[in-house]
């Protein structure tokens, strides 16, 4: 921009020079032509006026030659001028500055011609004579007494005007430069004053490219500079509507992709990754930067989802399939191929939805397992009830202890059935929700005062001693009859898996933070243990470590699940530790005041 100031300045001051130098030029023209004319007209007067006053001799005189040559060289000193007598047929009768004879006829002279006819002749030329231009100036003279007919010429050498004419060249130069420097300030100020809007709408325009889309230009012209403002503005204002909206949709989209559920893969026509979020990354445990742009061969650590890529692209159409992945754990992975092609049906790449559906194929597994588990659970008993009711009606038993023994069988495995359903029930309530939890402040020692109340007898048959060790203070928030479900449970177990002259023992202590403290309640027994290789499964729905104890024992192999779910509820946790032939140990981990207790964590 400062170039092309500086060019618009010396284009403008060039211009300007241009013209001073030829007003100069023209009004030095003017100023030399005007000066002669004025020298001419001044000379014709004094012609003029020598004929009405000059005393002519008569041409015939021996005296006259020396006469006028006389009054010639007289009337230079009064003139100024050369003085020059010259009859009609051009013969020099007297010259101011050469005698008569030393000079040539003068007929055919410029001056002399063009002054017939009592015209003023005039000519400007070089005089050999003289060594200089002079100005020349002649007319008809005819005397009124007849003394004398022929031309008066007075001439002037140019140098004086030269000498003028320099002069006014001088002062004209010294007046020209002075107005061209002002100019040139000038030039420069209206070259500055013309760029410097367009600078500022060059720098809006710099900082657009940069995409700064805030930037305006701050004119205020009715111009065409002002219009082109304008025009910057309004682009800008569009590029910046257009922006927002293509953030809007580029946020849109990359919401959608990042809360999408399932894995997303974008697969160009050449073969190359556009796109993936992060589900897909998760799922393939790949960063995006790693693999965008690259070719989806990259994919071959996941073989099987490269070969279904590779299929897709083969065939270029819809395609669902269930495969299985190791990276490094097992998946199993529901994907979709969807082809992608523009208007005029050329193909553009590939889709691949990748849908996790590990968890929903182990819940169908679960599901399936439980309805075995509770067919097979549920067929022992109705199977015994049966055969000693089919028994007992075929009148084979005629002894009436055996008779009542049956029937004791009978009942007992109905009441087992009673449990099993009663549990199952219970399971499928508090999985689904359907059992809110009223919470309320639960004194803990008053609990399990009541609950070894209750254990007490259980224990006592089999010399188990049931203690607990709980403060007298301690409280905590919770759902007092789901808590007593809880360690009833718990402690069942421990009695029920605890010899003869054994140990069952609570224990109590405050963990966690002072902002959310909790509560760890431990059960200890000194019975059988848990193998290491059961313990991750024993909260699991029907398993059981000791199948013919639990079943001898009335156990429904449900307790342990239904004690996990309601402590999760509790926002708690529980773990187990145990060791053959020494006993288990369980830990609940409670919040003393439950967080959102209106919500179920679960």
């Amino acid at each position: 921009m400062r170039t092309f100031r500086r060019r618009l300045t010396l284009i403008m001051m060039s211009l300007v020079g241009i013209s001073m130098l030829a007003a100069g030029v023209t009004m030095a023209q003017v100023y030399k032509d005007s000066h002669i004319r004025a020298l001419k007209e001044n000379m014709a007067r004094e012609i003029l006026l020598l004929e009405s006053t000059f005393d002519f001799l008569p041409m015939d005189s021996a005296e006259a030659s020396d006469y006028y040559t006389a009054k010639a060289r007289e009337l230079e000193d009064v003139t100024d001028s050369r003085v020059t007598f010259i009859m009609r047929d051009g013969t020099v009768v007297g010259d101011s500055e050469m005698t008569s004879e030393e000079m040539d006829n003068h007929a055919h002279r410029e001056e002399i011609e063009s002054s017939a006819s009592d015209k003023i002749g005039s000519a400007i030329r070089y005089s050999e004579t003289i060594g200089e231009d002079m100005l020349y100036v002649a007319h008809g003279v005819t005397s009124a007494n007849g003394n004398f007919d022929g031309f008066i010429r007075l001439s002037m050498s140019l140098a004086a005007v030269g000498q003028e004419m320099n002069k006014g060249w001088y002062y004209m130069g010294a007046g020209l430069m002075i107005l061209f420097l002002v100019a040139a300030f000038v030039s420069f100020r209206v070259a500055a004053g013309l760029t410097r809007p367009l600078e500022k709408i060059t720098r809006v325009a710099n900082r657009i490219s940069r995409l700064e889309y805030d930037a305006r230009v701050d004119l205020y012209r009715r111009d065409e500079i002002g219009q082109l403002g304008a025009a910057i503005n309004g682009m800008a204002d569009s590029l910046q509507q257009q922006l927002k909206v293509i953030r809007d949709n580029e946020e849109l989209m990359e919401s959608v992709l990042a809360n999408m559920t399932g894995g997303i893969i974008m697969i160009d026509s050449t073969g190359n990754i556009a796109l993936l979020n992060r589900v897909a990354e998760k799922i393939m445990h790949v960063s995006s930067d790693q693999i965008q742009g690259k070719s989806y061969q990259v994919l071959k650590r996941n073989y099987e989802l490269l070969k279904f890529v590779e299929e897709g692209i083969t065939r270029q159409e819809f395609l669902r399939e269930e495969r299985t992945i190791y990276n490094p754990e097992e998946r199993i992975l529901q994907l979709d191929a969807v082809p992608m092609f523009e208007d005029d049906d050329s193909y553009k790449g590939l889709l691949v939805h990748l849908q996790d559906v590990t968890e929903i194929r182990r819940l169908e597994r679960m599901r399936s397992e439980f309805v075995a588990n509770v067919s097979h659970e549920l067929k022992t008993p109705i199977a015994a009830v049966k055969g000693f009711a089919e028994t007992l009606l075929a009148g084979g038993v005629a002894d009436k202890e055996t008779e009542r023994s049956f029937l004791q069988i009978i009942h007992d495995e109905g009441e087992r059935l009673n449990r099993l359903i009663g549990d199952i029930l219970e399971l499928s309530k508090i999985e689904s929700k359907r059992a809110p939890l009223e919470y309320a402040p639960v004194h803990l020692k008053d609990l399990f005062d009541n609950i070894i109340e209750m254990l007490g007898s259980s224990a006592a048959k089999k010399n188990i001693s049931l203690n607990h060790y709980i403060p007298e203070h301690l409280f905590m928030e919770g759902d007092e009859d789901r808590l007593r479900q809880i360690f009833v449970n718990l402690l069942s177990n421990a009695i029920s898996y605890t010899q003869e002259g054994g140990k069952v023992r609570i224990d109590c202590e405050i963990t966690g933070t002072p902002d959310e403290e909790k509560i760890a309640i431990t059960i200890n027994d000194t019975g059988i243990g848990i193998p290491k290789k059961d313990l991750p499964r024993i909260f699991e729905r029907f398993y059981r470590v000791d199948k013919a104890r639990s079943r001898s024992s009335g156990g429904t192999g449900l307790g342990l699940s239904i004690v996990k779910h309601l402590v999760e509820l509790h926002q708690g946790t529980i773990r187990v530790e145990s060791k053959i032939g020494e006993g288990s140990s369980f830990t609940l981990e409670l919040p003393i005041m439950q967080q959102n207790p209106g919500t179920d964590p679960i």
